[in-house]
């Protein structure tokens, strides 16, 4: 399954993608606010995209996780999930990790609302959520232009690095579509 924007093309990840995906995971900048830390080694990823393969292939589905790159040059710039809660309850949760080279130029967002239009248009949810750091001031600003909006926060509820940090919560819901439309 593929997704398409006019920059951007999300496929789903795979085992070939590990070298790509353990060098995002090493980098400092995108561990700053990120609960699992930098890999000890790639063994390590392994690990890690090996459960998400799994994941992906349950019956039924439980995520989707796409690796993304350029349309033109196919260069990686991230990777971008949507992961299913309970099928009655119609919901989900996005996550997202781009490498910083790609920040600050709209390719978040863009992601962002294509996998938002996915999980409404396709996967026909009712609200999808999100988690963000009180601190990852970039991180709120991507998902307050894809139309989510923060409804909370949970106090000391991320281990970051040693420390207990605060996380903001978002959603948005089917019946808000005009904000990200």
């Amino acid at each position: 399954m593929d997704l398409h924007t006019p920059r951007l093309h999300l496929r789903e990840l795979s085992l070939a993608d590990l070298k790509a995906v353990h060098h995002l995971h090493s980098l400092p900048e995108v561990d700053e606010f990120n609960t699992l830390g930098i890999p000890e080694s790639i063994k390590t990823t392994e690990h890690l995209l090996t459960d998400w393969l799994v994941q992906q292939q349950a019956t039924p589905r439980t995520s989707y996780i796409f690796y993304t790159q350029r349309v033109n040059s196919e260069e990686f710039v991230g990777l971008i999930a949507l992961n299913l809660g309970k099928a009655n309850f119609k919901n989900g949760e996005v996550w997202y990790k781009f490498l910083p080279t790609h920040w600050g130029q709209g390719l978040t967002t863009e992601a962002l609302t294509e996998l938002l239009n996915f999980g409404f248009d396709h996967l026909h949810l009712h609200r999808i959520e999100a988690g963000c750091a009180v601190e990852n001031v970039a991180s709120i600003r991507v998902l307050e232009k894809a139309g989510m909006t923060r409804e909370g926060r949970k106090r000391q509820i991320l281990p970051i690095r040693g420390n207990w940090v605060d996380n903001y919560f978002f959603a948005i819901l089917e019946t808000d579509r005009s904000a990200v439309h």
